[in-house]
């Protein structure tokens, strides 16, 4: 919403340059000597070229004013004076709205909803590893994944530092379809603690060298060994004893030399010094439940080759 001086300082500017081209128009035609095609000149003339003192063709003026009554027109109806939002309307809803360029889209989307909502309702009734054999469906689940997902897991689902790959068997929160659906339509919240304070410089680097161990990278056995009380009190409870990791807590399995942040000395380091928070946001508000079925189903088929 513009400020009133704004408002009016724009409505000025627009309408003043509409009537001053009409203005201009009338007066050119007032001082215009001839009303018909002559042969006499203004007394103009250069490099040869002389310019008759004929009148603006009709059809040329004709079509000055019909520019003029339509940007009028299009004023009256769409928003462009200043905070005035138009005479048009658009139902969205069941509610009459001022046309916007939002408004226009929510009218689409609305449209376009009611159209596909029988076919995704058709989808939701199926189970999700039934679905998932579905080309069809695949092709729609592909569709809204690369316009929702993509920009987090990439076009190929395969993610990338931070964003788990979604095309392999590997899961935080579990790869059954129902847990798949739970995390697209909820969202999940992972928290990895930062235990560089408790640890202290020493413990943290022995801490790396345990958990490189785990998954059998290269690693310094004296160092390992002796991070392994530590492991027990701080790091047990969320990814167990044998290190595989806790899906209802969203705790990696460290023994499958999988990393989501990085599995360099460096990447863990920091990691277990600075903790790591990660967040799916929750689908469920701005998709519906159906859509979420159909995306969740391709999800699930893209790890089912990988088994």
């Amino acid at each position: 919403m513009l400020t009133t001086f704004w408002s009016v300082w724009i409505s000025a500017i627009i309408l003043g340059s509409i009537i001053g081209c009409g203005v201009l128009i009338q007066y050119s035609r007032k001082t215009q000597v001839h009303s018909e095609e002559t042969d006499e000149t203004t007394g103009h003339e250069y490099d040869g070229i002389q310019e008759l003192d004929n009148p603006l063709p009709r059809w040329w003026v004709m079509m000055f004013w019909g520019t003029i009554i339509f940007g009028l027109i299009y004023l009256a109806l769409y928003p462009g004076l200043g905070n005035f939002q138009g005479l048009l309307k658009v139902e969205v809803n069941g509610e009459s709205k001022p046309w916007t360029s939002a408004v226009q889209w929510e009218k689409e989307v609305e449209v376009m909803e009611a159209k596909t909502a029988p076919l995704f309702a058709k989808y939701a009734a199926t189970p999700i590893p039934e679905l998932a054999q579905d080309q069809e469906a695949m092709q729609s689940g592909l569709r809204i994944f690369k316009s929702y997902c993509s920009v987090c897991h990439g076009s190929n689902a395969k993610g990338s530092q931070g964003f788990p790959n979604l095309a392999d068997n590997d899961w935080l929160f579990g790869g059954e379809p129902a847990q798949i659906k739970q995390t697209i339509l909820h969202g999940r919240q992972g928290a990895m603690p930062a235990w560089g304070a408790v640890l202290g410089q020493e413990g943290t680097d022995n801490m790396v060298q345990y958990v490189r161990s785990l998954s059998g990278l290269e690693h310094d056995a004296a160092k390992a060994e002796a991070a392994v009380p530590q492991y027990q009190q701080l790091c047990l409870a969320c990814h167990g004893a044998d290190g595989k990791g806790n899906q209802l807590v969203g705790a990696p399995n460290l023994t499958d030399d999988v990393w989501l942040y990085g599995g360099s000395t460096k990447a863990i380091k920091f990691t277990i010094e600075n903790g790591r928070n990660g967040l799916m946001p929750a689908h469920a508000d701005f998709l519906g439940e159906d859509k979420v079925h159909v995306v969740a189903a391709y999800v699930y088929s893209l790890s089912q080759d990988k088994k």
